[in-house]
């Protein structure tokens, strides 16, 4: 027979391109393709070979399992070599006998040889994960290894003793004296999302999917790093039997290694004839989504083994099972573009628009990149061929590039730095994975959570305010900012209430018969009217600053006094306030700094919302401010705090600095390098005027002080109380904010530094921590004498 040259080469690129597919697969770990495209450079080859037995060669990947095993591994030679199963799939057809056509000739040629109507089959779900088989002599595991080619395998023992699920001695009795199960490894969806995430968290290297979890998981070299990645095992049939017997059918030995301990799907069931099967499939693809664990089919195994011996095997699989595969999880297809996300909480994720394609049996379009980070760690760029993978409940998601694929002239991804919705500036925290909007008054994507938080209890609290009111008014576009609120009347709540009502199909009876209650609007506009007349430190915390707590709403409008300073000064002064760090500071400046958020501020004080407790900032600022904080604002180099606080005894401001020079610098005792450094700071045009900004806002702070000196402290400053139980004269909020008013710090957790502890009845573990720390502990009785003094 003669050869035809385009068949020949097209084989051999066909078995190159499968066994450079098995290399990344089984021994790297590091697979290149998705399931779908290795099934058909497979099924293409398998064809070929079928039509052209001469280009059929000893070596072809349609004769093997896999690539054989290496590594740091001992190799294992599996006494019954573990096989791999054939693969049917869907097609188009009018009936199920034609859409599952493979199936239907499978459970056929089962009928047809057995001369048996309606055969009995085990099914079960394709698990995927890592196959594996286990080797135990008199009940104890003594031997783990996995599939490798098939042929020979790695011994994996110590791993495999780090998996729980695996049981070590053999439950009850009567098991064979030698016995080897087989199954699969797998990382179940939870394990696998957890481990991603902290991966993500701490900027290492995320895992593809979970069966390249289960496989590279199991063949780390070390078995600690096994065990610190959370695997699971399930045990799916049986190969060496020494010694013992077992059950006539397959369905009979997995109940049987449920009792001996073995972990077991529990999908596993029977069916009956092809019907049967195809009921299965659909059974079990319903709820493949709720399943702990990822599938990519089912199996159907001709149940009894009398009947499995007369079938027997063809060359790489046998006769009396097939895998019926479901769609693909995951896919190859193009990204064209990477866009960002704004979500409610202004968190901006990246996303990528790509080329159409079927996922699992969906169309996907759009998958989450997670963050810029992941981005670079992919080096994912807009015209890449993209790995994409939908499993579960998961959104669709980018794993990896194939780099292979990538066109020419392409350039890395950098994130962008304004917001697609807004325009506000995207920020990064320092260490941060998220960027976030910095618009969060204005910006649409953050408008109902703006809202919400605006109208909570501990907030502006407005009564009645709830979720569903403001889904419907951002909804139907009649508040965009927590201004717009104050401009509600109620006919507009009336108005919006029967728009939703139409909406959702709910239109009440009286409604019809024209009979509107307006008194629920009627109450809600009260509230909201209310609210205008609030505290600089409810109003502060009402705004939504990320990081800015109710404790830094109180801290800001104790010791700022005024809405005015707050909202002008820079960073590196608000750092001079306690319990304020760089990420926080660096959160209210970027906030203020962003024209809408102060444009919604000026609406509404323009509104008449105001503050009863408004006065002078705090006097002990003129011990924290001064030249050393624009200095350390400077981060000049070499320049130490040392040298910063000695410049800012002898210099009152920038100017008397920068006049004295760097010769009076280095005389008054700064090294040479920090004064060389200093001097060409103080040269440069852009620095030089953000320091005189901040000197300006810092100056003018200052001006407002009282003018007397002294400075009484508060009656509980610099003790720290925790409150705990549940109090009969005022509630813990109302005790929180008492006690807080004359200086006391309320935390929610006890420690040594712990002043005291106020228990309440049916205190609880922090009545307990306080007594263990031998912290005092108060009744409601002293803590109400204490409150009565002041």
């Amino acid at each position: 027979m003669t050869r035809h040259p385009d068949f020949a080469a097209r084989a051999a690129t066909l078995r190159e391109q499968i066994e450079q597919a098995n290399y990344q697969y089984h021994v790297l770990d590091e697979p290149t393709i998705p399931d779908a495209e290795y099934d058909r450079l497979m099924r293409e080859l398998e064809a070929l070979e079928a039509e052209h037995p001469e280009l059929a060669t000893p070596d072809s990947p349609t004769r093997k399992v896999g690539a054989r095993a290496t590594g740091g591994f001992a190799e294992v030679r599996h006494a019954i070599p573990m096989l791999s199963l054939g693969n049917a799939f869907g097609e188009e057809g009018e009936n199920d006998r034609e859409r599952f056509r493979e199936v239907a000739e499978f459970e056929r040629r089962i009928e047809q040889t057995l001369d048996r109507r309606a055969p009995v089959f085990s099914v079960e779900p394709k698990l995927d994960g890592l196959a594996i088989s286990l080797r135990y002599e008199h009940g104890v595991f003594v031997q783990g290894a996995t599939r490798g080619d098939g042929e020979t395998g790695e011994d994996v023992t110590a791993n495999l003793r780090t998996i729980r699920a695996i049981p070590l001695h053999l439950r009850g009795k009567d098991w064979p004296d030698v016995l080897e199960v087989r199954g699969e490894v797998v990382m179940l969806r939870k394990d696998f999302e957890a481990f991603n995430e902290h991966a993500r968290t701490h900027g290492e290297k995320t895992l593809a999917n979970p069966r390249n979890g289960a496989a590279g998981s199991l063949r780390q070299l070390d078995p600690a790093i096994t065990a610190k990645r959370r695997l699971s095992f399930f045990a799916y049939a049986v190969g060496v039997v020494e010694g013992g017997e077992l059950p006539p059918t397959h369905s009979q030995t997995l109940k049987q290694l449920r009792e001996w301990g073995f972990p077991v799907s529990p999908e596993v069931s029977t069916a009956k004839g092809f019907d049967g099967l195809i009921a299965y499939y659909r059974a079990i693809g319903a709820k493949r989504d709720a399943l702990p664990y990822d599938i990519d089919g089912v199996v159907y195994k001709l149940d009894d083994y009398e009947g499995q011996r007369t079938m027997g095997f063809v060359s790489r699989a046998p006769r009396w099972a097939i895998a019926h595969k479901f769609p693909a999880q995951e896919q190859m297809t193009r990204l064209l573009d990477i866009e960002i996300q704004i979500g409610r909480t202004g968190a901006a994720t990246p996303r990528a628009r790509m080329e159409p394609v079927q996922v699992a049996g969906v169309t996907v379009t759009y998958a989450t990149l997670h963050n810029a980070d992941q981005v670079a760690r992919l080096d994912a760029r807009v015209g890449d061929m993209v790995i994409v993978r939908r499993a579960g409940d998961v959104i669709p998601e980018v794993v990896r590039v194939v780099e292979e694929h990538r066109p020419p002239h392409t350039h890395p991804w950098h994130m962008p730095t304004r917001c697609p919705i807004c325009d506000s500036a995207l920020v990064r925290e320092e260490g941060a994975a998220a960027w976030r909007c910095s618009g969060g008054l204005f910006c649409a994507a953050q408008r109902k959570e703006a809202l919400i938080h605006f109208a909570a209890r501990r907030a502006m609290d407005i009564d009645g305010l709830g979720e569903r009111y403001v889904d419907a008014l951002v909804e139907f576009d009649m508040v965009k900012t927590p201004a717009d609120l104050y401009s509600l009347t109620v006919d507009d709540f009336v108005a919006m209430k029967q728009r939703a009502d139409e909406r959702d199909g709910t239109v009440p009876e009286t409604v019809k018969q024209g009979k509107i209650a307006t008194k629920w609007a009627e109450n809600l506009v009260e509230a909201i009217d209310a609210s205008r007349t609030t505290t600089l430190a409810r109003f502060l915390f009402a705004l939504g600053i990320m990081h800015i707590g109710e404790s830094t709403a109180k801290t800001l409008a104790a010791w700022l006094g005024r809405l005015k300073f707050v909202r002008s000064m820079p960073a590196p002064v608000l750092r001079q306030l306690p319990d304020i760090g760089a990420e926080v500071a660096g959160s209210i400046a970027a906030f203020f700094a962003q024209q809408g958020n102060q444009k919604v501020v000026d609406a509404l004080l323009t509104a008449g919302v105001h503050f009863t407790d408004e006065g002078d900032p705090s006097p002990k600022l003129r011990e924290r401010l001064n030249l050393g904080v624009l200095l350390d604002m400077a981060n000049v180099s070499k320049l130490g705090p040392k040298s910063t606080k000695l410049l800012a005894a002898q210099y009152a401001t920038l100017e008397a600095l920068a006049q004295a020079g760097s010769a009076h610098w280095i005389v008054a005792g700064v090294p040479q390098a920090a004064a060389i450094n200093l001097e060409a700071m103080l040269a440069d045009d852009a620095r030089r005027a953000e320091l005189e900004h901040a000197e300006q806002m810092m100056a003018a702070l200052l001006a407002a002080l009282p003018a007397q000196a002294a400075v009484q402290a508060a009656p509980l400053e610099g003790q720290t109380i925790v409150l705990t139980g549940t109090l009969q004269s005022l509630s813990r909020d109302e005790a929180k904010d008492r006690l807080e008013a004359l200086g006391a710090k309320v935390s929610g957790s006890v420690s040594k530094k712990t002043s005291f502890v106020v228990a309440g009845e049916a205190a609880g573990s922090k009545l307990d921590k306080a007594q263990e720390l031998g912290v005092p502990v108060w009744d409601e009785a002293q803590l109400l004498a204490l409150l009565a003094e002041h």
